[in-house]
C-alpha cells in the first residue's frame, strides 16, 4: 500500500510540475499562438483546461501526502 501511494504521489508531482511550467506567467498561451498579451482577459480553450488541470493536480497531490500521513 506505501509503495503504491509513493508512486501515486511522485506521478502526479511530475505531472503537477509540467503543468505549472507550461503555465506561462501574465501573458498566458496567446502570444504563442499570435494573440497580444496586452489586457485583462478570461482563460479559453486549453489554457482554461490546463488551469483546472493544475488545481485538479493539487488537490490530488494533498490527497496523497494526507493520506500517506494518515497511513503512517
Amino acid at each position: 500500500m506505501r509503495l503504491l501511494l509513493t508512486y501515486f504521489q511522485i506521478t502526479v508531482s511530475i505531472l503537477l510540475m509540467t503543468a505549472i511550467l507550461l503555465q506561462r506567467r501574465g501573458g498566458g498561451l496567446s502570444p504563442v499562438f499570435g494573440g497580444a498579451a496586452g489586457f485583462y482577459r478570461t482563460r479559453r480553450g486549453v489554457e482554461r483546461m490546463l488551469f483546472i488541470g493544475t488545481i485538479a493536480l493539487s488537490l490530488l497531490f494533498l490527497a496523497g501526502a494526507a493520506v500517506n500521513v494518515i497511513v503512517q
